[in-house]
């Protein structure tokens, strides 16, 4: 009876586990519109892309929201979070990697209706309680340590840099002024985490562009002096940034343009 009760529930698993539909969320960086690339040999060349993604959800035509599961790999994807790399690790990306991952995988119900979604949603970041466990002990994706600060702080959220012949800027986003001792930080007082919300997102048809241009648009890249941002209050190069992900010391939204919504047939996507 036990053994019968057994296969019954094994079988009604495997029922619900078949009803799960896979769908992956591409990305692409841009520089005001146009496709950015380590090597692209142009006056502008991206230096780096890399950045977490987590809670990430689908919207239907009514606003409501639908969950995603991350499709855990042992590379890139946790069932928690994932890693998009978009840098190459060649030209001016040579503090990089080989390795890409220009997409998210997620598995949302069978029965969902994909054709009417129109939006995504997703938190950029890592979650508070994996942002400040071990970084030694992590399973991949956060087991890159070049994504990882100190204890303290945790992750870069977000890795992301351009340079031209003689200027160039490069910024990491994460949490600041946390509060507490190793293995035991109690909080921040700058988060950091950035909710995107984009809207006419459909799922096999768009992609998401992240764009430089729009994230740097508040610093000069000619005036022949190469600066950064590593997301603290009192830097000086931080404020146009940090404002065009919409935080001013606290979980913000980011603002139009940054991350956005464009679709694959598009002559730029080829």
């Amino acid at each position: 009876m036990r053994r019968l009760l057994f296969l019954i529930l094994i079988a009604s698993f495997s029922a619900c586990e078949s009803t799960q539909r896979e769908l992956s969320i591409p990305f692409v960086v841009q520089f005001n519109g146009e496709d950015l690339h380590c090597d692209s040999g142009l006056s502008l060349s991206m230096t780096d892309l890399r950045f977490f993604a987590y809670d990430i959800e689908f919207h239907d035509a009514s606003g409501a929201a639908i969950a995603a599961r991350l499709v855990r790999d042992g590379a890139w994807q946790s069932n928690k979070v994932g890693m998009v790399d978009l840098e190459t690790g060649v030209g001016a990306c040579d503090d990089g990697t080989a390795a890409v991952n220009d997409v998210i995988r997620v598995s949302i119900s069978g029965d969902q209706q994909i054709d009417a979604f129109s939006g995504l949603a997703f938190t950029l970041g890592v979650p508070f309680d994996l942002n400040h466990d071990n970084p030694l002990k992590a399973a991949a994706p956060l087991d890159d340590s070049a994504m990882h600060w100190h204890w303290r702080s945790g992750y870069k959220f977000l890795r992301a840099g351009v340079e031209t012949g003689n200027d160039g800027f490069w910024f990491h986003l994460g949490s600041t002024a946390c509060r507490g001792t190793t293995g035991h930080i109690s909080g921040c007082d700058h988060p950091n985490r950035v909710r995107v919300e984009l809207t006419g997102f459909r799922p096999g048809r768009d992609r998401v562009v992240v764009d430089l241009g729009r994230l740097f648009a508040g610093i000069d890249l000619a005036d022949g002096v190469r600066s950064d941002c590593s997301s603290g209050p009192t830097e000086t190069a931080c404020p146009p940034v940090l404002a065009a992900l919409g935080l001013s010391g606290a979980d913000g939204r980011m603002l139009e343009g940054v991350f956005s919504t464009q679709p694959l047939a598009d002559k730029t996507a080829q």
